[in-house]
């Protein structure tokens, strides 16, 4: 055998070493081919994924929505400030607080609020014991009935009223309580009674009936359970039913209008109308402030009572086991 040693091997193309293309597939040297592709592909757009879309056309959504609700607000405060107010909205060349100083006097705000509050005030809370009240047995007891009663009162809640006003005027002519303030409240309460035991019945659900038991056995009678221990773990429930029923009594302009004749007892849903005058002349300007001093008290009552609203009963030391 030879001991001479092997040849070494012939440069490739390249300058280096070994053979043709060894540089290429080890790494040492880029691909040409694959140099030319990665420089000759277009850059790639980005895409809206389909999430990304939806959360886009949801906040342009609620944007239309808010500018449906914001443009009249925006018009009643510019419109307050203004004393040649019109229908355009535009902020105010001189502000001023004369439109505040012409409505706020004692026979366009001070007596029509009175009235209101007291037929809302009363009538909202006639509304909230009859409603507890007729909300417990259904929550409490099973009956045939039941089921039968509720889709009734769910009935009642679809009827409008002027599809009853004319009966319920011409009995109201026959028992004396036509002008009556609370005659009318009454009628309010009335009114707003099936659906505020249709809530009231929903929240009461989901207080457990343990802690009502736990009350009975210590010799609470179901009225004394009713009001200490369930009426306070649905505070949020009742909060609800209170604003909306004083909500709804507040804004009635029609059932005052129809049952109440002397225009001291008129409430100011009512006497807002005294700003829209003969043949088609409206005070803008006026009514837009009595518009906001007609506001006031159900946003004051929201927020006062706002706090009790986002919470709700917890079993923490109620239930243990």
């Amino acid at each position: 055998m030879s001991d001479a040693p092997a040849p070494a091997p012939a440069p490739g193309p390249s300058g280096t070493s070994g053979p043709i293309g060894t540089g290429a597939r080890t790494g040492l040297l880029p691909s040409p081919t694959a140099a030319t592709t990665r420089t000759s592909r277009p850059p790639r757009t980005p895409r809206l994924s389909r999430q990304r879309r939806q959360r886009v056309a949801a906040d342009l959504g609620l944007l239309v929505a808010a500018g449906a609700f914001v443009v009249p607000l925006l018009w009643l405060v510019f419109a307050s400030l203004d004393a040649e107010a019109k229908l355009k909205v535009s902020p105010p060349s001189s502000p001023t607080m004369e439109n505040f100083s012409a409505v706020w006097t004692d026979e366009i705000t001070f007596t029509p609020m009175l009235n209101s509050f007291l037929i809302c005030g009363s009538g909202t809370l006639l509304t909230m014991v009859c409603a507890a009240l007729a909300a417990y047995p259904l929550s409490r007891y099973r009956s045939r009935f039941g089921r039968p009663y509720l889709l009734g009162i769910l009935f009642t809640t679809c009827l409008p009223i002027t599809a009853v006003m004319v009966p319920i005027y011409s009995l109201f002519v026959q028992i004396n309580l036509i002008d009556t303030m609370w005659g009318t409240s009454l009628f309010l309460a009335t009114s707003q009674l099936p659906f505020a035991i249709w809530l009231m019945k929903n929240f009461m659900d989901g207080v457990p009936i343990v802690l009502e038991e736990a009350a009975w056995t210590d010799g609470a009678s179901w009225f004394q359970a009713l009001v200490r221990v369930i009426v306070p773990l649905m505070g949020p429930g009742v909060t609800v039913v209170t604003i909306y029923s004083f909500i709804m009594m507040w804004g009635n302009f029609f059932v005052p209008f129809m049952l109440l004749l002397d225009p001291e007892k008129l409430p100011a849903s009512v006497s807002i109308y005294t700003f829209f005058g003969n043949y088609g002349v409206v005070v803008y300007g006026e009514l837009a402030a009595f518009s906001i001093l007609y506001s006031t008290p159900v946003l004051l009552l929201y927020i006062l009572i706002s706090r009790r609203m986002g919470g709700g009963f917890t079993l923490g030391g109620g239930v243990k086991g």
